[in-house]
C-alpha cells in the first residue's frame, strides 16, 4: 500500500463535443489548462463507439492482465480516473474506468478500463488538479509490467 497527502489545485469543468475522440479531447483540456496531475472524480458521457478491456476467451493465466478489447457502440457511460504525467514522452498518462450501458439492449452493462471512445452528443467532466506531489506511472515487472501510480519520488 502506498499513500500520500495530495494538495488539490484547481477544479476544471470540461465538456467534450459530439464526434470528438475522448482521449484527444482529454489531452487537449489538460494541455489548455496546464494540468499534468489530477483525478477525475466522475464524468458522464454518451459514446458512439467505445473500446474497453475484456475478452470472451479462456485465460491461460487468470492472474495476468487482460490485453484484449471489447468493441461496443451507442452507450451511456459513467466513469472516473486519475491523470499522471509521463515526463519521458511529455504527455499525460490517464487511467480511466467506465461503466457503460448499451442503449438498444435494455442498457445491458459492461465495466472495465477505457481504451478508446468517440463522444456522442456530450461528455461532461470535472478534473481536479493535484498541485503536489507529482503523479507518475511506473511499470511493475513483478506484475506483468502493469504501470502503477506513484506519488512524488516513490
Amino acid at each position: 500500500m502506498r499513500s500520500h497527502e495530495l494538495t488539490p489545485g484547481r477544479m476544471i469543468g470540461v465538456t467534450f463535443d459530439h464526434g470528438e475522440d475522448f482521449f484527444t479531447a482529454l489531452t487537449e483540456a489538460c494541455r489548455t489548462n496546464g494540468i499534468r496531475h489530477g483525478y477525475i472524480p466522475v464524468f458522464i458521457a454518451g459514446l458512439s463507439t467505445v473500446e474497453i478491456v475484456g475478452t470472451c476467451q479462456r485465460l491461460d493465466d487468470p492472474a495476468a492482465p487482460v490485453w484484449d478489447r471489447v468493441h461496443l457502440t451507442n452507450v451511456e457511460a459513467l466513469g472516473g480516473g486519475t491523470i499522471a504525467y509521463d515526463e519521458s514522452n511529455d504527455r499525460i498518462a490517464p487511467h480511466i474506468h467506465v461503466s457503460v450501458g448499451l442503449k438498444e439492449h435494455s442498457a445491458t452493462g459492461h465495466t472495465s478500463h477505457l481504451l478508446a471512445a468517440t463522444v456522442q452528443f456530450l461528455t461532461e467532466m470535472l478534473i481536479i488538479e493535484v498541485a503536489e506531489p507529482a503523479m507518475h506511472r511506473v511499470p511493475d515487472a513483478a506484475l506483468y509490467d502493469v504501470p502503477l501510480l506513484r506519488f512524488g519520488d516513490q
